[in-house]
Order: structure tokens, then sequence, then C-alpha cells
């Protein structure tokens, strides 16, 4: 082997060696970013401290570093529940969450990455079907607002035992079956209905005074002008003239007339006719 051989030997042995300890040195060094948290795990083993954000330092080969986002969280899914009337439901809800920064090392030991899937979905569909059921279906809508409350409240006594924090829980919809819908649908169509009996019933009564106040108006309109009549002679002589004027346009028609016999030449009579007139105006 001559010179040559052996300096480029030397070359790429120091090469491999440079770039073998860059490796470990960049390996050596890790970031948590903002909002997560680390487990620094020692052959598999977790450490009991939470790692904070920033720079840090570990072992290469021998340690390595798990992620968890400690920032809030959502999630949006559905539940199928019974209300307490039987009627199936199935809700919309979304899950606003966090995770508890110092139990990390505990929550990655004890559940793993998957904590979703494993805790909180079941927890979810549990407590939504345990408190739908303390309510009708009509309940639900009526009362949404003790619905959500009651779903959160359970929600956060299931998750608190494994370092999961409930920040806020809101249902999104509800969907009812279709013979529910139908059912909601003809119940709002009849009181609808009620409503507008109610109404033309009012319409009708007010109706109804109006008409007995027009004629108790027009009675005494009447009994008003017949004492008029009686105790005014000017209306008297006047109603005499009417009738007598009457008479005789009944008699160019043929009529009989009533006449005061016993002299020279018969004469109308005219308080007959007036008292025929007076007669008719108090009937009329």
């Amino acid at each position: 082997m001559n010179d040559v051989e052996i300096s480029v030997g030397k070359a790429v042995g120091i090469g491999v060696a440079t770039l073998i300890a860059v490796i470990l040195i960049l390996g050596s060094f890790y970031i948590i970013p903002a909002g997560y948290r680390g487990v620094e795990l020692t052959f598999g083993k977790p450490s009991p401290d939470a790692v904070g954000e920033g720079l840090h330092f570990k072992i290469p080969i021998a340690q390595s570093v798990k992620k968890l986002e400690v920032r809030t969280q959502k999630i949006e899914t559905s539940a199928n529940a019974a209300s307490k009337d039987l009627q199936d439901v199935e809700t919309v809800i979304a899950l606003n969450f966090h995770l508890s920064p110092g139990e990390v090392p505990v929550l990655y030991q004890e559940i793993g990455l998957a904590y979703v899937e494993r805790i909180i979905s079941p927890s979810i569909q549990e407590a939504v079907k345990a408190v739908q059921a303390r309510f009708t279906a009509e309940e639900l809508v009526t009362k949404r607002p003790e619905v959500r409350n009651g779903i959160k409240e359970a929600l956060s006594e299931k998750l608190a035992p494994y370092y999961i924090t409930v920040d806020d829980f809101n249902i999104v919809d509800f969907q009812f079956s279709e013979e529910f819908d139908n059912s909601i649908e003809q119940k709002v169509v009849s009181e609808q209905l009620k409503l507008k009996a109610e109404i033309d019933l009012q319409r009708i009564e007010i109706e109804a005074k109006q008409i007995i106040a027009r004629a108790e108006a027009e009675a005494t309109s009447l009994t008003l002008k017949n004492a008029a009549i009686k105790n005014n002679p000017d209306v008297v002589n006047l109603m005499k003239i009417e009738a007598n004027l009457a008479a005789i346009e009944a008699w160019k028609s043929g009529a009989v007339l009533p006449v005061v016999t016993g002299g020279a030449m018969p004469f109308l009579n005219i308080d007959s006719l007036t008292s025929s007139t007076a007669t008719q105006t108090t009937t009329a």
C-alpha cells in the first residue's frame, strides 16, 4: 500500500468519523415547540417530569422524546342515544379540551398518544347517553342549556382521572327520527289552528257586541223620537199634515179613506191617520 492510498484511507476515515460525530451532536439536541410538552424516554422508560418548551439535550441512541400538545384542542363528533320517551336522537357535539401539562408523562405511560380514541370518544358516548335519558325529546330542545351543562359536567368527571381537562362543550345539533319530526310538525299545525279558532271566536264575540250596541242605540233613538212626537204639538201637527197629504195621494190612486160623516160635507179623519202613522213609527 503506497502513501497515496494511505492518505486517502485516512481522509475517508476522518470524514466518516466527522459525519458520525455531527450526527451524534445533532441528535443530542431537540426542541419542544410552544404549546407542547415532551416525555423523555430512556431506553423506553418515561421520565417522571415533563420537558418544557425550548432547546434540550439528550443522550443519543439511549434517549428519545415524545411530544404531546397541551394547547386547547377541538374534536367534533356525533353520539346516538335514546331520550326519556324512547326517541332515537343523534347528537352532534363539539368538545374543547387540553392535556394537563404536568401530567403528560403519566398520560403517555398509561394511555399513550391515542387518548382521543381510547378515552375521549367513549366518554363522550357514555356521557351523552346518560344525560339525554333524563329528558324527553321535546325537552332536549326546550331545555338545551340544561342538557349541555349536564353532559359537560358528566364528561369532566370522566376525563379528569386521565389528566384531560374539559374547556368547553357545545351541542351543535339534534337530529330526530322522521316520525318524531312529523309529529312535531302536526303538533305545530294543530296549535296554529287552535290559535286561529280562538281569534275567530274573539272576532265573532266582538261583532256580536257591536250588533247589540247598534240595536240598543237604534231602540233608544226610536224611543226619543216617539217621546219628542208626543210632547211637541208642532211635530204632531206636521205629522197630521203629512198624513193628510199621503191620504190624498192614496185617494187619488183609488184607496178608501177614513172620513168623518154627519155634516153637509165629509172630512178626512186626520186624527186616525196621525195615530196610524205614529203607531207605524213606533213599530218600526
